[in-house]
């Protein structure tokens, strides 16, 4: 027997896209929107965000779908649009953050310190309202470095900059998320 034909390579679902196969790029779609979900929730602040950004993603992907030149896989290539797609997110919606009360967080850093049992709710808010408080840029490579552990080179290749640029990026970015922290810190 010969093998089935039922799952399309990335590349055949492509082609049949760029001849107009709608079903083709939706195909796309749910094979990779665990994928772009996966990058931008760790951007987004709620589901109404997250459905706003994966939609941008594909959105952005279908457009430039004759860009795609197939030397590296349609993952990779997509991922780097979902990751300069929550960049251009954060740079959006950062001056409309919300101005979170310190004394509405339940948690100080003072009560982590005393070793005292935190909650992963919890250590969430609190890094959260760190990372509203960086830039797109210092949230991004944080973000990308830091949560997702990616390396200095995957990082350059998913932004576009030179890794001694993300490297330079990346110590300017935590010492702003100390900095952030420590005002978080102080009572």
């Amino acid at each position: 027997m010969s093998a089935q034909t039922d799952d399309p390579t990335d590349e055949r679902l492509i082609q049949d896209a760029l001849t107009g196969d709608d079903e083709a790029f939706t195909a796309l779609v749910r094979r990779h929107k665990g994928k772009v979900f996966g990058i931008a929730s760790r951007y987004a602040r709620n589901d109404h965000d997250l459905d706003d950004l994966a939609q941008e993603v594909f959105i952005r992907a279908y457009r430039k779908l004759d860009k795609f030149r197939g030397d590296a896989p349609f993952e990779h290539w997509l991922s780097r649009i979902a990751v300069r797609s929550c960049y251009d997110f954060l740079r959006k919606t950062r001056p409309e953050k919300q101005n979170v009360s310190l004394d509405s967080m339940n948690m100080t850093l003072t009560d982590i310190a005393a070793d005292k049992p935190v909650s992963t709710h919890e250590v969430r808010e609190i890094l959260d309202f760190a990372l509203n408080h960086l830039s797109a840029k210092d949230r991004l490579v944080i973000t990308l470095l830091e949560l997702e552990e990616k390396s200095v080179r995957e990082v350059a290749e998913l932004t576009g900059w030179g890794e001694a640029n993300v490297k330079v990026r990346a110590f300017r970015a935590r010492k702003a998320l100390e900095k952030v922290l420590r005002i978080y810190h102080e009572p």
